[in-house]
């Protein structure tokens, strides 16, 4: 852990935990998917629904395949109109400038990195139309299917990754993410149908915020269906994720290590954590970090070296009435998720 994220650490103040949980799912039991045998196979989770007139996540499946190896070349193709595989090799910079950094990613697109070496450094991918807070249900342009893999993306004066305006059916998967200024991975404004899988976050401040903020129900309640699962925290500092008004995100089967908090549930979110192993991390769970409290109904999770248990409250939705699913046993995470998450792993 950096001294910086060391400091923040210290300065977290106790949380209050709350000791009286209603729960309402049963006992994990067997579904049909093995999470850790199918990496390649496609989206586990809300990024495999049906909904919102999109059968799951292809991304740029049936369009050309391209190869990219310039700056030119990358924006040029993320911004197209129609379904494109690019291929990323080396490393590319993104420029900052006028837009922060942040450069837009049209629907229909897989972009993937050749190899263990593809590299975006220096800017970060913005999935999704320009903020409009009159907008308060998804139109009809709504960018949506987009897949990014296998890519290290480090550097960006704004979000690495930022998901936005009602877009839906985003796979971010085995990817290496550090070093942003902002977020490592946002996703926000009524955004939908997503799943961040098999990727390690490491030197990152707020890692993961899912929903804009407290005054953004307008957009987001009813919405932000999220699972994040096999992703390595490795001495990542907060937001795994920071979570408002979801009405369901599945935290399952995640490594968390030397962490000052994990998931943090506000604004009546509703938080499954399932199958997690958390080391040496201050707060696991907790649902009063600001706003109004938040849900999480938590099982089969291990603790090692932590100051606090897992806060609980209220009921969540069952995922398995929504996608199919198995969970590893959180005593094999430890091994499984370093050894799968990351880059150069498909």
């Amino acid at each position: 852990m950096t001294v910086r994220f060391a400091l923040r650490r210290l300065a977290i103040t106790v949380a209050l935990l709350i000791t009286a949980p209603l729960i309402c799912l049963p006992p994990s039991t067997a579904a049909t998917i093995a999470a850790s045998s199918v990496a390649d196979a496609g989206p586990i989770g809300f990024a495999a629904v049906n909904a919102l007139g999109q059968n799951g996540t292809t991304g740029g499946a049936g369009g050309p395949t391209v190869t990219v190896t310039t700056t030119a070349q990358f924006l040029d193709h993320i911004a197209r109109p129609g379904p494109y595989v690019i291929q990323v090799s080396g490393t590319i910079t993104l420029p900052t400038g006028s837009s922060d950094g942040m450069h837009n990613v049209t629907s229909d697109k897989t972009i993937i990195g050749l190899g263990s070496t593809a590299r975006l450094v220096g800017g970060g991918l913005n999935i999704g139309l320009p903020v409009d807070d009159d907008v308060t249900s998804p139109p009809a342009n709504a960018v949506h299917n987009v897949i990014i893999r296998n890519l290290s993306l480090s550097g960006a004066t704004d979000d690495l990754i930022n998901v936005q305006m009602f877009s839906h059916h985003v796979w971010i998967d085995h990817n290496d993410l550090s070093n942003g200024d902002d977020g490592a991975v946002d996703i926000k404004r009524g955004s939908d149908y997503v799943t961040v899988s098999w990727n390690r976050f490491h030197d990152h401040d707020k890692t993961l915020l899912l929903g804009h903020d407290d005054d953004n129900g307008a957009q987001d309640i009813g919405r932000l269906r999220v699972t994040y699962h096999h992703n390595y925290f490795d001495a990542s500092d907060q937001r795994h994720p920071r979570v408002r008004f979801s009405e369901l995100t599945h935290v399952y089967n995640n490594y968390y290590r030397d962490n000052s908090y994990g998931v943090a549930s506000t604004n009546d979110s509703k938080i499954l954590m399932e199958g997690n192993y958390f080391f040496s991390v201050n707060n696991p769970g907790r649902v009063d970090f600001s706003g109004d409290l938040g849900r999480i109904v938590q099982r089969d999770n291990i603790l090692v070296d932590c100051n606090h248990a897992i806060e609980v409250r209220g009921s969540v939705p069952e995922p398995r009435t929504i996608y199919p699913y198995t969970a590893d046993p959180a005593s094999s995470v430890p091994t499984v998720v370093p050894a799968g998450a990351g880059v150069g792993k498909i």
